[in-house]
């Protein structure tokens, strides 16, 4: 295959080896870096090899799209600029006015950053001058534009989202375009958007839009090696992708988290090549303590009134998870979405990689292992499976993208409705059935935590998660009749074909190991109900023990860094930002200095002893942050750590009144906008408030207890004859 980027990456190894390498006297970051070796002969053949199996991945565009992109975006560019000056007359203004009316179009993302591949969108900034408004002018008159011409297909303006965007295709090219209102009356044509001056007196949709082509445009600026960068992030969102762990939306992390994580790597490695970097990569993520940040820079507080990240002050950000810190002011956190269980699947995915890159410095594997896909299907014993219709095409396209944006909600009701005993782990894709138009589906796994027995006999008793997922869910301000939603219970066997490759159900002997013939084996009584179906079922307890023999060799292969270990170590570890932080006069607090052993190729243990230092942070300034809970607006039940956790069966802990007694969970309503993202790179579907209906076209009004629409029973069974 022909691709623009295959006469760049081959060979590209040997050329970085003749770049300057970077002193000890200036680095790029909040540290000093680990290592500034420069490659050996050994990571220079790897990289070759690396970059011959991204190539033959078909991760590079080829020279015709990458000319039809170049195309569209200056297309693109000269329709704004009609607009700008089309509205400028319908506005009454005089001819030199009209003469010099501008707008521009940036771009960011993946493409900016140059890691995109063949059918990739292209994330696009309108920036338009103050009188062009954006809901009137951007999504009324431009999109009436646009709409007008041929060339023009799927356009889906999204106003209310957190990020506005109208979403088309231009010419088969996939586009995101945002737009940005600056207090200028002409719109220069040599316009810097990275001078924080270009946010005074801009409205907050404004602020989030343009950060998308600040923080793109910083990150380039903060990595040592852009050529070594672009190769390392194209290898990891490849990664990513094929592990499924690449999906904001779903609470996993998108492409700007991945290109903040690498740029990280990066600096720390400055003189490395990508088989290196790739190594390095899940070196320091599997022991990386969150929720320390990750940054690429100092947050700085300026005089522009505009909310930084910033634990210390803001309640909400003690929330997040796998703090992602974006470079360009104002800082915020990129992966707010994260929850602890994606968190826990990433960090065993970070487990398996590091795992399988010893294996290939030591040349025991190829580098297709890495890649190869995870067989979420042949992962759990069970799974709750989310089935979604509408009565066209472009209705299922909205009701979709809708939907989607919710399931996020449903994983951390359930983990707190269960106290983290039972963990979910979504599918970041979603499914269609061939014989079923206008449907799909998606999925997530189901087990109990690992190292927790079952106590007494009540159930994991879900219905009510459930039911205020499909009552959120409802609430879609335009909701049509034939959008429903189903939510069901299944089991392996009753997983779709469709969802395997080829859609063919593999052997049962490919499938996980099943133990329901234990003598002790308990059953979890399952009830699903939903409208006029029914569907009772009786899953055993060891059941929802099942992970594939991959995952469960990896969980075996984990030293002392788990992710168990990680969450208590929040009580203790202070959040690192503080030393990475300047206030408005620009003093920076830095972390503690890297030995100077690591300033050239270091030994494996005093690599081990840097990175730690660098992963952990150190406490200065303030106590460590209680874990909040998300669902309750901050208000809720703290869950304590005790050392009984760090046993292998641990009893799951309960928060209890004044009298000691158990206290009970109460749900409070849904809380949507959980928290603010700057940055945009895939963009999320539009959260729209109003009034909805769901399937049958009844108002969402509270509705009666009926039959339990999942309870997950996991007390042992005493008598298995009587559970039957």
């Amino acid at each position: 295959m022909a691709s623009s980027g295959q006469g760049q990456t081959m060979g590209m190894a040997m050329t970085m080896t003749m770049t300057q390498t970077q002193s000890s006297d200036k680095y790029l970051g909040v540290t000093e870096p680990i290592s500034l070796g420069g490659p050996s002969d050994f990571d220079i053949a790897k990289t070759v090899e690396l970059e011959k199996f991204l190539v033959s991945s078909g991760l590079y565009e080829s020279q015709e799209e990458a000319v039809r992109r170049e195309e569209v975006l200056g297309r693109l560019d000269q329709i704004v600029k009609i607009w700008v000056k089309k509205i400028c007359r319908a506005k009454g203004f005089n001819e030199q006015l009209v003469h010099e009316a501008n707008a521009k179009i940036f771009t960011f993302g993946s493409y900016r950053l140059g890691v995109h591949g063949p059918g990739a969108d292209i994330d696009t900034l309108c920036v338009g001058p103050r009188h062009a408004t954006r809901e009137d002018d951007f999504f009324v008159e431009l999109h009436a534009m646009l709409a007008e011409m041929p060339e023009v297909t799927e356009l889906h303006p999204i106003p209310d989202a957190h990020v506005p965007v109208m979403r088309f295709k231009f010419n088969g090219i996939s586009v995101d375009l945002l737009y940005a209102k600056l207090s200028l009356w002409a719109i220069p044509e040599d316009l810097d958007i990275s001078q924080d001056s270009i946010l005074n007196n801009v409205d907050e949709q404004s602020v989030r839009s343009l950060n998308g082509c600040r923080v793109t445009d910083q990150i380039l600026r903060l990595v040592p090696n852009i050529q070594n960068f672009r190769t390392t992030l194209r290898c990891m969102k490849f990664w990513a992708k094929r592990r499924g762990v690449y999906s904001n939306v779903a609470g996993f992390l998108g492409g700007v988290n991945w290109a903040l994580l690498v740029a990280r790597i990066c600096q720390l490695y400055p003189n490395a090549l990508p088989s290196m970097l790739v190594s390095r990569f899940f070196r320091v993520y599997t022991q990386w303590r969150w929720p320390n940040p990750v940054m690429l820079c100092p947050i700085e507080e300026r005089n522009h009134s505009l909310t930084v990240w910033d634990p210390r002050r803001n309640i909400r950000d003690r929330l997040h998870q796998m703090p992602i810190i974006t470079p360009a002011y104002p800082c915020m956190n990129s992966s707010y979405n994260v929850s602890s269980s994606t968190l826990r699947v990433m960090m065993e995915e970070f487990q398996r990689g590091n795992a399988i890159c010893e294996d290939l410095e030591m040349n025991k594997v190829d580098w297709d292992v890495l890649f190869e896909p995870y067989p979420f299907f042949d992962s759990y014993k069970n799974y709750l499976k989310i089935d979604i219709s509408a009565e066209g095409e472009d209705d299922l396209r909205k009701w979709k993208g809708w939907v989607e944006s919710k399931l996020r909600w449903l994983t951390l009701k359930i983990e707190k409705q269960t106290y983290g005993m039972l963990q979910c782990h979504p599918h970041p894709d979603d499914f269609m059935d061939p014989k079923r138009p206008c449907h799909c589906c998606f999925f997530m796994g189901l087990q109990r935590k690992q190292g927790v027995r079952a106590q007494g006999r009540e159930p994991f008793d879900i219905r009510a998660c459930v039911e205020e997922f499909k009552q959120s869910v409802g609430a879609y301000s335009i909701w049509k009749p034939g959008m429903q939603i189903y939510v069901s219970h299944i089991r392996w066997k009753d997983i779709p074909s469709f969802v395997f490759p080829g859609g063919v159900r593999p052997s049962h002997s490919h499938k996980i190991s099943m133990t329901a013939g234990r003598p002790n084996s308990s059953n979890a009584c399952v009830s699903v109900s939903n409208n006029a179906a029914n569907y009772d079922a009786c899953v055993g307890d060891d059941e929802l023990d099942g992970v594939s023999s991959e995952v469960t060799s990896m969980r075996k292969r984990k030293k002392d860094n788990t992710i168990e270990e990680t969450k208590a170590a929040k009580k203790s570890a202070v959040l690192s930002f503080s030393n990475g932080m300047t206030t408005s006069n620009s003093e920076t607090v830095g972390l503690p200095p890297v030995p100077n052993t690591m300033q050239s190729s270091p030994t494996k243990t005093a690599e081990e002893v840097a990175i730690k230092k660098i992963t952990s942070g150190q406490p200065t300034e303030f106590g460590s942050f209680e874990e909040l809970d998300e669902l309750d607006e901050y208000s809720t039940i703290i869950l304590t750590k005790t050392t009984s956790e760090q046993k292998k069966t641990v009893d799951p802990v309960m928060p209890k009144n004044e009298n000691g007694q158990p206290k009970v969970l109460m749900l409070s309503k849904p809380h949507l906008d959980i928290s603010d993202n700057g940055t945009v790179e895939e963009l999320e579907p539009a959260e729209l408030p109003g009034i909805g209906y769901i399937g049958s076209g009844t108002k969402c009004e509270p509705q009666p207890q009926r039959k339990p629409l999942i309870r997950l029973n996991l007390a042992p069974s005493r008598n298995k004859t009587n559970n039957a």
